[in-house]
């Protein structure tokens, strides 16, 4: 048997290449839309892909099916419920795919989505019992995904909890491969770990020791932020399909009207950017989903960048995310700069009345925050920070420095005199003593 996992770290997707070696043949489970190292996997294993099966239609990055049928003209599979408008088979549930001595067998699974479809995978050559199944966006290792990006949550729970017990019908010793894994905005709680099986999950998965269904979607719902750019992903990914993108080339300068999104570091493009960047490092963690949460699909993109390498992994991130039609990159940097602000520093600003905005997310917030401080999450100010002061001096913190310098780029961007506060954060600011707002539920 033919098994091979490829994870997407920056997004936390994972894809499944699994086939027959001895028959030649594969085929690739919930493919990237940068389909290039699983064609070459492929190649070095001498199979030829012949499925394209689609667990669901995504919401948070752009598929590779397209490029697959369209390039390589290879047939695709999705279940009916998800209306798509490209030439596909219909993926019922129990219909089973033959791959030479592998066997492929359908298990719908709504909740995520009304067409989500798992896969229990069978090596005929050792049994006929499923050796492993891959989950898709069900069951991940250590959660459950989000039940509300395509129905009203409740709705996508109740599915989602019926769904969950039929994976459970399993044997604990079917190992369990997630379509995502720590990083996605698809779940909440998920592990790192890439696999897990499903007695672990059954003893361990906290999702799964909710054995009421009311309790279990009271549970599910969250306030984490649904996918950017969700609706135009799955517009496309249910669409007609995605073909290869034109290339993107360097400029001399990015033109007049354009947007540059620097994704040098936050300290180089502090040292000297251009008027207007926005700053979202591509060697930070999440770059695809940030820079899509700060970014606007109508906007004349221009990357600017360190390197011609790291201009090519930022053309490739934008790209999984939905952004296609890029202007072109650039290299270097500029003549703009931003100081950043150490803790020491905020102590003082603080003292002289600064406007300290808090960059997190409200559930991290919760737990604590600096006294005084505003909190508008770096992924809103885009669209709300017009109301941020421009004559006196901003800061912006967050838990490590990260996102506070996406959220200064922003807000400098806008006119706003925005520092960040780059090595350290909330958690460092606390350690030391700084004065704290501690959230306290009522009867605690």
């Amino acid at each position: 048997m033919l098994f091979q996992q490829f994870l997407d770290d920056d997004l936390g997707c994972a894809s499944y290449l699994v086939g027959d070696e001895d028959a030649g043949v594969a085929a690739i489970v919930d493919p990237p839309f940068a389909i290039e190292p699983v064609l070459e996997a492929a190649a070095k294993r001498e199979v030829e892909i012949v499925r394209v099966i689609e667990t669901h239609t995504h919401a948070d990055h752009l598929s590779g099916h397209g490029r697959l049928a369209l390039e390589h003209g290879i047939p695709v599979s999705i279940h009916a419920a998800a209306a798509a408008e490209y030439v596909h088979d219909v993926l019922e549930d129990g219909l089973e795919l033959e791959l030479g001595q592998i066997i492929l067998r359908a298990i719908h699974t709504p909740g995520h989505r009304p067409e989500h479809t798992c896969l229990a995978v069978i090596d005929r050559t050792r049994a006929d019992e499923p050796w492993l199944v891959l989950t898709g966006d069900s069951l991940f290792v250590g959660d459950a995904a989000r039940p509300d990006l395509a129905v009203a949550a409740k709705e996508g729970a109740e599915g989602l909890f019926h769904s969950l017990r039929r994976l459970l019908e399993l044997p604990d010793g079917v190992e369990v491969f997630p379509g995502h894994v720590a990083g996605s905005l698809c779940g909440k709680g998920m592990s790192s770990k890439a696999s897990s099986t499903i007695g672990f999950e059954r003893r361990f998965n906290r999702a799964l020791q909710i054995e009421d269904e009311l309790d279990f979607v009271a549970d599910a719902s969250t306030s984490a932020p649904k996918p950017p750019n969700m609706s135009r992903l799955v517009d496309l990914n249910r669409g007609p399909f995605v073909g290869a993108p034109s290339e993107v080339n360097e400029l001399a300068a990015p033109p007049d009207d354009s947007v540059t999104l620097d994704v040098r570091d936050a300290s180089a493009y502090g040292e000297g950017h251009r008027r207007g960047a926005l700053n979202v490092p591509v060697s930070g963690s999440s770059f695809a989903t940030k820079a899509g949460f700060v970014l606007d699909l109508g906007d004349r993109i221009v990357v600017q960048a360190s390197s011609i390498a790291a201009a090519g992994d930022a053309v490739r991130g934008l790209r999984s995310v939905g952004f296609l039609d890029l202007e072109g990159y650039v290299l270097g940097g500029g003549s703009e700069r931003i100081e950043p602000v150490d803790l020491d520093e905020l102590a003082h600003l603080l003292e002289d009345g600064v406007e300290l905005i808090d960059v997190r997310e409200r559930d991290e917030r919760d737990n604590g925050y600096i006294a005084g401080s505003r909190n508008i999450p770096y992924r809103l100010l885009p669209i709300c920070g017009a109301d941020v002061p421009t004559d006196r001096p901003v800061v912006t913190i967050c838990e490590s420095g990260a996102r506070a310098g996406i959220a200064a780029s922003i807000l400098a961007a806008k006119g706003v005199p925005a520092r960040p506060v780059l090595n350290g954060g909330i958690a460092d600011w606390a350690a030391r003593g700084g004065q704290m707002v501690e959230f306290r539920r009522c009867g605690s």
